[in-house]
């Protein structure tokens, strides 16, 4: 049986992948606002949820608030919230919906590595296997990424494939980043670190509005900020900010403190198999034989990494409790 600690981690990590996976929903609820529109609203919020968090906890808060910790939660929030939404929403835009996530898929490959790599979790031979699956798994369900009609939709492929690269590149960074700050701040409780964050992102996110305004990212001003014309907007922008972003953030930071980064890499990758599902549920369709082969095949990535690792750990611990 699982210990706590791992367990915690691992419900964690794959509570993050869930939350951040309803983000796929977001062009499907937004109606005539822009994807910018959606974010300043979620970001806006969160903050919000962060201020509250602080002032509920705010004996707690008041030991952490110095100076150093408030400017790197602002960096991480820059690099893996507002930084990383410009970045995906940029590639989306130029290299389309459907090539832009296939690139996305090489974050929890990467971030693997480069985990494994920093932290010697596990001898490599141990990793390949779950690794293989992960990548097999992506390329079927991506698999359609590359196709004629997709590239019918590419507006710009030079810009597209940069931005999409940009932002797994920040992604690999925050994670890496987040973990690292974590570790040098062992008294930092998880809640008062993610309320830091929150609120570092929508403080951006409204430093933002008049230049995203000015280049006329926002639709808002002109579809009007009243709640009939953006009622709607307010109430999804709400929720998932509680949901995709505030519990999000929680549970990811959770997970970076318990697990090593080349596990919690391979549990995000379940993030694709949620946005799949969620996408067919959308679309109230069934998924080819291609995508359910996909979806499998990462499940099973994600249990084969599970099991790696938790057997490793109990190898580890049992050499502990013998006696020397």
């Amino acid at each position: 049986m699982m210990n706590r600690q791992f367990s915690v981690g691992v419900f964690a990590a794959l509570f993050a992948a869930f939350a951040f996976s309803l983000n796929f929903v977001v062009p499907f609820i937004i109606g005539d606002f822009s994807t910018f529109d959606f974010a300043l609203i979620r970001h806006v919020v969160s903050a919000m949820v962060g201020v509250f968090i602080l002032f509920s906890e705010r004996e707690t808060a008041l030991r952490h608030l110095t100076f150093q910790n408030a400017m790197a939660a602002t960096g991480l929030a820059f690099i893996g919230y507002v930084g990383y939404f410009l970045t995906v929403t940029g590639a989306a835009i130029y290299a389309g919906p459907v090539i832009a996530p296939a690139f996305l898929g090489l974050v929890p490959i990467v971030l693997a590595v480069i985990g494994n790599r920093g932290q010697g979790s596990l001898p490599w031979r141990f990793l390949m296997a779950p690794l293989a699956l992960v990548a097999i798994g992506l390329v079927l369900v991506n698999g359609t990424a590359f196709t004629a009609d997709s590239l019918g939709s590419v507006r710009s492929l030079w810009l597209g494939v940069p931005l999409a690269l940009a932002a797994v590149g920040l992604w690999v960074w925050f994670a890496i980043a987040n973990q690292a700050a974590l570790a040098i701040r062992p008294a930092m409780p998880s809640g008062i670190w993610s309320a830091l964050i929150l609120i570092g992102g929508g403080v951006q996110m409204l430093v933002f509005y008049p230049v995203g305004a000015a280049m006329d990212l926002f639709q808002l001003p002109k579809l009007g900020f009243g709640w009939e014309a953006a009622g709607s907007l307010y109430l999804w922008g709400t929720s998932l900010a509680l949901m995709a972003t505030v519990c999000g953030v929680w549970a990811w930071n959770v997970a970076s403190r318990t697990l090593p980064v080349a596990l919690a890499a391979q549990l995000i990758v379940s993030e694709t198999a949620f946005g799949v599902i969620g996408g067919l549920v959308v679309h109230a369709r069934w998924p080819t034989m291609m995508e359910a082969a996909g979806v499998a095949v990462l499940i099973a990535g994600v249990v084969l990494a599970i099991r790696v690792f938790y057997g490793q750990q109990a190898q580890m611990n049992e050499a502990i409790a013998q006696p020397s």
